[in-house]
């Protein structure tokens, strides 16, 4: 493993990766900031979810670096890149359906607690694991469902104990995939507010599709067609790129006067 000295929390140097004579992500440059939020946007098939899937651990590039906090992680396990302070979300709720939602926040804390295998010690014994689950469900706001089988969560619910699921370990990269897709208007807009509490101080990257959600929660937006970033800067700046409007997003955000209109211009 080599490291070097950055400034960057995450770094994507010439990243590329192919599957057989098919390359799905072709050169991406990206620089993170450390505590910087950027909504990643493009249409089906843009190679959103391949790069998500490069920078957690799920793919190896074929080609190209990816560096967390200074340190390249290519071809390290997701676990590995997990516990070295990146932690993701999936668009498929992931949650352990037959545990309480208070047993979901503890399971997730004891390794970034230094318990990792320990066979001689009750969990009911445990109180720095105990109370950190009772913080973070206070975080995410379900600590009055605190004995609830996470089963029996309505599907909002799930997500935010997904959420409690990602910064348990204590990541300061945080990768959400989708985070309000299936939400209706009113739950998209408490989960906004609630990803921007839980996420105060650290980076965030995060692929959506509600056009209001990225407006409103990013500080920069990466714009990914065909494998490649068109464009990198503040959502004003994005939205009043011409050759974003021509590639993506359409009149719709051409004649956008707020991030409201621009809600629905993206289908897949």
């Amino acid at each position: 493993m080599s490291s070097s000295t950055s400034n960057y929390a995450l770094e994507l140097k010439d990243l590329r990766k192919s599957f057989g004579k098919t390359e799905i992500i072709r050169g991406v440059n990206l620089a993170v900031p450390a505590g910087e939020r950027v909504g990643i946007i493009g249409p089906n098939g843009a190679g959103k979810s391949t790069l998500f899937n490069l920078i957690s651990g799920r793919f190896e590039p074929t080609s190209g670096d990816v560096i967390l906090n200074g340190q390249r992680i290519n071809g390290k396990k997701p676990f590995e890149i997990n516990r070295m302070g990146l932690s993701r979300s999936f668009q498929v709720t992931n949650v352990f359906s037959k545990l309480s939602v208070f047993e979901n926040l503890r399971c997730s804390v004891l390794w970034s607690l230094g318990y990792k295998y320990t066979f001689f010690k009750f969990l009911a014994d445990l109180d720095d694991a105990n109370d950190r689950a009772e913080e973070l469900m206070t975080m995410i706001k379900l600590d009055k469902k605190r004995d609830v089988l996470a089963t029996n969560l309505t599907y909002a619910e799930q997500r935010a104990l997904e959420i409690g699921i990602t910064i348990a370990g204590g990541a300061d990269v945080i990768l959400l995939d989708e985070p309000t897709a299936g939400m209706s208007k009113s739950e998209t807009s408490r989960f906004i507010n609630l990803i921007k509490e839980v996420t105060v101080g650290k980076t965030l990257l995060t692929v959506e599709h509600d056009m209001g959600v990225v407006f409103g929660l990013a500080d920069k937006i990466a714009v990914v067609v065909y494998g490649e970033v068109l464009a990198y800067d503040v959502p004003e700046a994005v939205r009043a790129n011409a050759r974003v409007q021509e590639a993506y997003l359409g009149s719709v955000v051409a004649d956008a006067q707020g991030a409201g209109n621009a809600q629905g211009a993206l289908h897949a």
